[in-house]
């Protein structure tokens, strides 16, 4: 029963509650006027999305509106706002080029069973394991990949071929038109200039929505040749399954990985964000997971894009006053107002404009503060940071997370293994004639399987004394190499004729020595000693016993 009960708790942690608005009658107003902010500035970043993607601009509104509300609700967050984004766009571009937009619906339901199942399994704590170098890096090489995907629009091209994002802008050279490529710059320009300074003049003016009215108007009035949005929906679809084909589900399992684990540390590294900019309260990691994955299904079944918890605009909504979820659910039904109302204006938008304001977004996503932090800190941080950076936009952005992870992870352990001495000390006073024939060792740091053989091959090279005494109590880390090295060092010195003798075996590491058999190496059990001065005395009284023996 009592396992029922807790599962039964368990279940409850996953799901809304009440208390998730507890602050609502207190804070509605900061959070209506905070959705309504995060709703402008969260329009020209979803339509953009949706386009540099290749699903389109009604798929980027789509994931904004529908992903939204249900990240909002069931998400483990009190002011995470959810959508398309950018790290999304750059994994879902090349999948939308190789297997056609169809494929869409099939990776946004995948990858959303996969973030659901992570979230039900309690696999949330784990993005605590990926290192502060290895998140920039990623962040720094989204944000340039992002930046050169926006290349051709602005150029007023078509992209390249290449799945890479630099070699298909250079691609896309050619694909240049002398006599209008000039307005598109211009266009990308003018919105960049425009989102730079309007924070200057005012910090709550929204520069992307200014800019883009700007030009969007300008190229109507004056009838510029440059690509719009097109015909946008006046109204949101009816949620569909896809046509079910084997072959393609099949071939979409890998990149719905990939997209789930994006999804995934995306989102729980934009709510830790949120948090620690908040007083909102702690989150749920697990919850979260759960919230994002059932928000890229339902995304999925509208026509829209796997979701992440977006920071950018979450930071955006925290600023403007958000306490509770309902800023969130207000920025969306904000943005399900311009489907209903303003969609004939929206298709009217200049691609280029987009342009602009994604290599914006892309730049700012860039802290230049933080670059010059961790290449200034130490040789391995700045290598893992500008190695998962490289891998990022050369290959591949869940590799370059794994890269990341396991170049930081050999760094760490090689630090560990230097971490591992063995001290021969003197012991303690008053000393006695026969002394020579102790050797008294302080193991300290960590003996693990990068570290044991060469920290304990001190101790077995030593040669005279009769007995050897170790002192553990120093020893931060074990494990069962560590305890296993140990076990044999004991056995090599027993058959020389050495006697060993233990003390301090830290409670944290005891059963595991006793389980790998390092006291039971030993010659008697009452080798085993948790003072020093009891091994002291144990180990003159042996060497007397043997000299006395000797003698007669």
């Amino acid at each position: 029963m009592s396992r029922l009960a807790h599962a039964a708790r368990s279940l409850r942690a996953l799901l809304p509650r009440a208390s998730d608005y507890r602050e609502v009658p207190r804070s509605w107003r900061r959070d209506l006027l905070a959705g309504v902010t995060v709703g402008i500035v969260a329009l020209p970043l979803a339509l953009a999305f949706g386009v540099s993607s290749g699903a389109g601009a009604e798929s980027g509104l789509i994931t904004a509106i529908i992903a939204g509300v249900v990240a909002a609700v069931f998400g483990g967050s009190n002011v995470q706002v959810s959508g398309p984004t950018g790290a999304m766009v750059v994994v879902l571009g090349p999948v939308i080029a190789t297997h056609g937009v169809e494929a869409l619906a099939f990776v946004c339901l995948l990858a959303g069973l996969i973030v659901l199942a992570a979230g039900a399994l309690r696999l949330g704590g784990a993005v605590a394991f990926i290192p502060w170098p290895v998140i920039e890096g990623f962040t720094l090489g989204i944000a340039v990949i992002i930046f050169l995907q926006q290349v051709p629009a602005a150029l007023g091209a078509a992209p390249g071929p290449s799945t890479n994002a630099f070699i298909a802008a250079v691609e896309s050279a050619g694909d240049i038109d002398p006599a209008t490529v000039w307005w598109p710059l211009i266009i990308a320009a003018l919105v960049a200039a425009i989102m730079i300074v309007t924070p200057k003049i005012h910090r709550a003016l929204p520069g992307s929505i200014i800019a883009i009215i700007i030009v969007t108007v300008g190229a109507a009035v004056f009838q510029l040749p440059v690509a719009t949005i097109g015909e946008l929906p006046a109204s949101l679809p009816a949620p569909t399954l896809p046509v079910w084909d084997s072959a393609m589900v099949l071939a979409l399992v890998g990149p719905a990985f990939t997209v789930a684990a994006l999804a995934a540390i995306e989102s729980l590294l934009a709510a830790r964000v949120a948090a620690s900019i908040s007083d909102t309260g702690p989150y749920n990691a697990d919850r979260e997971l759960v919230g994002q994955g059932l928000a890229s299904l339902a995304s999925g079944l509208f026509g829209g894009m796997p979701a992440t918890g977006a920071i950018a605009r979450t930071a955006v909504s925290i600023r403007s006053g958000a306490k509770t979820r309902l800023a969130s659910i207000v920025h969306t039904l904000v943005l399900l107002l311009v489907v209903y109302v303003a969609s004939a204006v929206v298709s009217t938008i200049p691609l280029a404009a987009l342009s602009g304001v994604l290599m914006v977004t892309a730049v700012r996503m860039i802290s230049f503060t933080t670059v010059r932090t961790i290449l200034g800190s130490t040789r391995s941080d700045a290598l893992v940071f500008t190695l998962t950076a490289l891998v990022t936009v050369s290959v591949d952005l869940i590799y370059a997370v794994g890269v990341g992870i396991l170049a930081a992870a050999f760094f760490t352990l090689r630090r560990l293994a230097k971490s591992a001495r063995v001290h021969r000390e003197e012991l303690p006073a008053p000393g006695e004639s026969d002394d020579e024939s102790i050797a008294l060792f302080r193991l300290e740091g960590a003996l693990f399987f990068g570290a044991a053989e060469r920290a304990l091959a001190q101790v077995n090279g030593v040669h005279g004394p009769s007995v050897v005494i170790l002192r553990l109590s120093q020893l931060q880390v074990l494990d069962a190499t560590g305890a296993q090295v140990l076990t044999e060092l004991v056995h090599t010195l027993e058959r020389r004729g050495i006697t060993v003798l233990i003390k301090g075996i830290p409670p944290e590491h005891r059963e595991l020595a006793i389980r790998v058999g390092v006291v039971a190496s030993l010659r008697h059990r009452n080798h085993l000693f948790s003072d020093l001065n009891s091994a002291v005395d144990h180990a003159r009284s042996h060497v007397r016993r043997s000299r006395d023996a000797v003698r007669r």
